[in-house]
Formats: C-alpha cells, sequence, structure tokens
C-alpha cells in the first residue's frame, strides 16, 4: 500500500486548519458513532492521536469531565486550534511522544488510514495502561468508491488512497483483548464534483501517494468524468462514501 510522505500530508491539513471546521460534518458524524462503543469508566488519561482541530477532544470531555486530555497531531496549524486548555503535542502516531503505559484510553478517529497500521497500532498498545482501552475508526477499501469510478472514465491516475479492508485493520489488533470490530458506510452528498473536490481539499484529505496525476488535466477528460458522476446522481445529490470500520479493544 503506497502512502503519501508524511511531509505531504502534514502540509495538506496545515493548509486545511482554516476550512477543517466547516467542512467536516460527515467526520463529526463518525466520531459520534465512535464515542457510542465507550465504556463509562473514566480512563484517567485520554490521547486523541490525530486530533484535527480538536471536536473529539470537546466531546470527550464532555463525557469524561475529571480526564486529563492530549490532543496529538502532525500538523500544528491544526493544533492552532484545538482550545488551549487541552495538552497539545506535535507529533506522528507511528512514533508517540510519550511514556509506555501513560494512557488510560487511545482514541483516534479517521486519522490511521493514512498510516501503516500496524506500527500506529502497536504504539497505541505501547503508551495505553494494562487494561486501557483503545477506540479507533479508520476506513475501509469501498471509501470514495464513486470517485474513483468516475475518475477511471477519464484517465489512469490514481485519485484515492489505497484502503485496508476489514479483515486486515482487525488483523493488525490481534494483540489486543476483545477486539469489536464493525463496518458501516457513512455517505456524504454534494451537489456537483466541484463541491465534491472542494469539500475533500477543505478537510486536507486529498494526498494519494505516488501515481497521481501531475499536470493539468484538459477540459475534454473533466467533462468525461462529470458525466461519469453523474451516472451515480441520488435524489440528495452526487454521493461521496465513506467505508468506516471501528474498532474497540483492551490492552
Amino acid at each position: 500500500m503506497t502512502q503519501p510522505s508524511k511531509q505531504r500530508i502534514r502540509d495538506s491539513f496545515a493548509g486545511a486548519a482554516h476550512s477543517y471546521d466547516s467542512a467536516a460534518q460527515i467526520q463529526r458524524r463518525i466520531c459520534g458513532r465512535l464515542a457510542m462503543g465507550l465504556s463509562e469508566t473514566t480512563p484517567g488519561v485520554i490521547l486523541d492521536a490525530g486530533c484535527g482541530t480538536g471536536y473529539a477532544l470537546r466531546l470527550l470531555h464532555e463525557r469524561y469531565q475529571q480526564a486529563h486530555l492530549i490532543g496529538l497531531d502532525l500538523a500544528p496549524a491544526m493544533l492552532a486550534k484545538v482550545r488551549s486548555h487541552i495538552f497539545r503535542l506535535a507529533g506522528d502516531v507511528e512514533h508517540l511522544p510519550l511514556a509506555n503505559g501513560s494512557v488510560g484510553l487511545y482514541w483516534s478517529s479517521l486519522t490511521l488510514q493514512w498510516c501503516h497500521l500496524p506500527v500506529a497500532l502497536a504504539e497505541a498498545r505501547r503508551v495505553l495502561r494494562d487494561g486501557g482501552r483503545l477506540a479507533v475508526a479508520t476506513l475501509g477499501p469501498e471509501t470514495f468508491k464513486e470517485l474513483r469510478t468516475a475518475f477511471s472514465a477519464g484517465d489512469a491516475y490514481r485519485h484515492t488512497l489505497d484502503f485496508l479492508d476489514a479483515e486486515a485493520v482487525v488483523a493488525a489488533a490481534a494483540s489486543f483483548a476483545d477486539v469489536r470490530s464493525e463496518r458501516a458506510p457513512q455517505i456524504a452528498y454534494y451537489p456537483d464534483l466541484k463541491s465534491l473536490l472542494c469539500a475533500i481539499k477543505a478537510i486536507g484529505a486529498n494526498q494519494v501517494g505516488s501515481g497521481r496525476r501531475s499536470g493539468l488535466m484538459s477540459r475534454a477528460t473533466w467533462t468525461r468524468i462529470e458525466a461519469a458522476y453523474e451516472v451515480m446522481r441520488q435524489p440528495a445529490g452526487l454521493p461521496l462514501t465513506y467505508d468506516v470500520i471501528t474498532l474497540h479493544a483492551r490492552k
């Protein structure tokens, strides 16, 4: 699986820091679903790995008001949007700047698809205390399937990430206990293709790694892609699927 470089990922999310909150409705919906699987026991220290502008941190604070919250993100510009009373760390989820056994709840929503998942989950396990909880939402292979189908009518370049399937995600969590997984699509709708692509860019999710188009697209190519996407139009608009895989587990 080919991933964008860390620098490209950091730059994309830094550039989206000012627009993320206005475009992240489906990301918030996924946070809400992930939170439904949490226990009521206060975890002490909570790490939000890939916290972005801090929406999940606010949700977690409301639920666990006595917990100590840590927000970690690769992009300092995203961290600058997080409320100042939260302890903020600029860092990589594959190399967490935290001590062994220091965290009671490891939370990560829509970040680990940008990582080498076994490495990120090994780091999660390292920083969790014995009995600590894992709550992760990531993306499966049906994510952005409409986008791939439409763009295949115009060119042979890569236009989305490669996403792991649910079996591979669960296998990467094999060192945890009480693993519970769920897979469910979340679908966003847009009035036209330009709006859809602008929304992806606004949340910083427009990096695809090697094989991407490096030059400008011709008008004829764009017209073919638009026409291919229009075939998939539904009453609510042009659909964009997020194939959401959630994991809950215990160390």
